[in-house]
């Protein structure tokens, strides 16, 4: 028999806090709106968060194999990071993750392009993945130098999901707390089912409504990376989680895949935080210190290096 764990010990008074002034936007039963609630109050939570471009980055909105993107620069640069942003393939957008991405831009001196995928319930599984594999094969034509990948939650899924089907074309990936198709009966699935920020309800709503109500392909890496039968040929890739998080033990999982195929995979599962917590680096010392690590990270796989 499974105890849920005490968040009131795990969580210190910051994300605690950080917690709150989310729930003022976006309330624990958001699920229970409608599609159009949810996206207007997600994105009012994500403007009130949104903590401006450090100085100096320049940013373009373009299309690359259709899709609309958002590219940002701070200098030259020979490589580009494609980011896939969270909102579980349901909300989100350009805005959602803005200040993010020119934050990576400017601290891993690298060019970043978020794409702006469809989402669901209008667009259903695979056009999610297709277009973030349309504007992948754009961008890699547009501009020379390595391509790396990085996305969070469901965008960390569609960054593996590119990663699998053009694993020679990807030089690296930073996948930050991705829902990976892991084993919904173990681990943190079951450990952290009831987390505060994302629970295995909303995980299950999120599935549902992506697919339009059919039931999940099964052994589609498109659709679940950890389902995919060949690690083989991955590029180095760095997994940061968040402990108080049902997703959590997705990190694992997929690095020990990797591994076991003779690649280069790390796992961090930061303590005392949740799903979400890339906006609480501002209030948070703890959500620092995880946006740090993410930083730190993306700049050495960029830069070629592997100080794991």
């Amino acid at each position: 028999m499974s105890h849920s764990p005490d968040y009131g010990l795990l969580l210190d008074d910051e994300v605690r806090a950080y917690i709150a002034k989310g729930a003022t936007f976006y309330p624990p039963n958001a699920v229970d709106l409608s599609i159009a609630e949810q996206r207007a109050v997600y994105d009012r939570m994500c403007a009130a968060f949104h903590t401006g471009r450090p100085a100096g980055v320049q940013t373009w909105d373009e299309a690359h194999g259709g899709v609309n993107c958002r590219r940002y620069e701070i200098g030259p640069h020979t490589a580009t990071l494609i980011y896939y942003h969270g909102g579980g393939f349901v909300v989100g957008g350009l805005h959602s993750h803005d200040d993010v991405c020119a934050e990576l831009c400017a601290r891993a001196g690298v060019r970043v392009i978020s794409v702006d995928y469809r989402l669901a319930p209008e667009a259903v599984f695979p056009q999610c993945y297709n277009d973030a594999k349309a504007a992948f094969d754009a961008i890699v034509n547009a501009f020379d130098g390595l391509v790396f990948v990085a996305g969070d939650s469901a965008g960390g899924n569609l960054a593996a999901a590119v990663t699998h089907h053009s694993r020679r074309q990807v030089a690296g990936q930073m996948l930050i707390y991705p829902g990976l198709g892991g084993d919904p009966t173990k681990g943190s699935y079951v450990e952290h089912a009831n987390a505060p920020e994302l629970t295995t309800r909303d995980m299950l709503f999120y599935q549902t409504i992506r697919t339009g109500g059919t039931p999940p392909p099964k052994g589609d890496p498109r659709y679940a990376p950890l389902h995919d039968s060949d690690f083989t040929g991955l590029p180095p890739t760095v997994i940061v989680t968040a402990q108080c998080d049902p997703l959590a033990s997705d990190g694992e999982s997929y690095r020990d895949a990797i591994i076991a195929a003779g690649g280069k995979a790390v796992w961090f599962n930061e303590a005392g935080l949740v799903h979400g917590c890339l906006r609480a680096r501002t209030m948070s010392k703890r959500g620092a210190a995880f946006f740090d690590r993410v930083a730190d990270a993306t700049a050495a796989i960029v830069g070629g290096a592997w100080p794991y």
